[in-house]
């Protein structure tokens, strides 16, 4: 609807065409030029309303769609959470259980193989609840300095085993202006940040390199995490936003499948999009756009 004027073009016509029309005519027959000429203004009137009629419906639809849209990813995640949910209640008993089952046994090897593969459906159970419960958090929201919140994340990252051995680059602007403040959550878009630095940590190799950038765009800003890792396959990319989704080729890397799920949910309650380019053998690109 905002550009409802141009519906009224062919009404402006009409009446030029109609003034000139007049004032073209012998003034003895001003009368019946004027009537004459007065069907253009009727067409230009009539010719307006029909598109104004046109971008009505246009727009209408439109809003329609949108919505069927929305409805459509609201009632995925309200089944996808439901499930998760479901999932939460059925084990969270049993691993209880069994890990106090284990408790009771000798110390063995298989005993403590066991222990450890329950405390990682602990742990994941745990995840699952956290990713529930951040989707319909209450933000606290304030303005947040990216550029001082992706030092902080590289601060972070340093004390994990991996960072000693990869290169780790921060790259922000500076001309013509630093990065503007968006306003967020800070403790939120710090755990997201830190989510993609450390993956690209955890599946890189030593001697590779990842870097942290900032920029900003029209109406946003951006923070991209690049690594020079193992990279993931093209057919798999669509998957890794989904919970508990794990690459065919991270099978030898402990991880939960939650990470991403978490950035991407983080970013979307912001009002962001979240988006990933990757190549297998040569690395990935994750990034992140928030609004202004």
């Amino acid at each position: 609807m905002r550009r409802w004027w141009i519906a009224l073009i062919p009404l402006a016509l009409g009446l030029i065409g109609t003034v000139i029309g007049v004032a073209a005519g012998d003034r003895r027959r001003i009368v019946v030029t004027w009537q004459l000429e007065w069907i253009w203004v009727q067409l230009g009137l009539l010719a307006t309303v029909v598109l104004l009629l046109v971008i009505a419906v246009r727009a209408a639809l439109r809003r329609r769609e949108l919505r069927s849209r929305e409805d459509a990813v609201t009632r995925e995640r309200a089944e996808r959470r439901r499930f998760v949910d479901r999932l939460d209640h059925e084990l969270k008993n049993p691993v209880t259980a069994i890990r106090l089952g284990l408790s009771n046994l000798p110390e063995t090897e298989v005993a403590a193989g066991l222990d450890a593969q329950a405390q990682r459906l602990t742990r994941l159970l745990a995840d699952l609840r956290k990713l529930g419960e951040l989707e319909n958090a209450q933000l606290e929201i304030a303005p947040v300095d990216l550029e001082a919140l992706g030092r902080e994340v590289v601060d972070a990252v340093g004390e994990l085993p991996q960072s000693s051995d990869r290169s780790l680059a921060v790259s922000f602007p500076r001309a013509p202006r630093p990065l503007p403040p968006v306003r967020g959550d800070v403790d939120l878009l710090f755990l997201a940040v830190y989510n993609l630095v450390a993956n690209a940590l955890k599946f890189s190799q030593p001697g590779d390199r990842i870097e942290l950038r900032g920029a900003e765009d029209e109406g946003g800003v951006t923070l991209e995490v690049a690594d020079t890792g193992r990279g993931i396959p093209a057919e798999e990319q669509g998957l890794v936003w989904e919970e508990l989704a794990r690459g065919s080729h991270t099978r030898d890397v402990a991880g939960s499948g939650l990470g991403l799920p978490f950035v991407r949910t983080i970013v979307e309650r912001h009002g962001g999009s979240v988006a990933l380019r990757s190549r297998l053998g040569e690395g990935t690109s994750v990034r992140l756009r928030l609004p202004l």
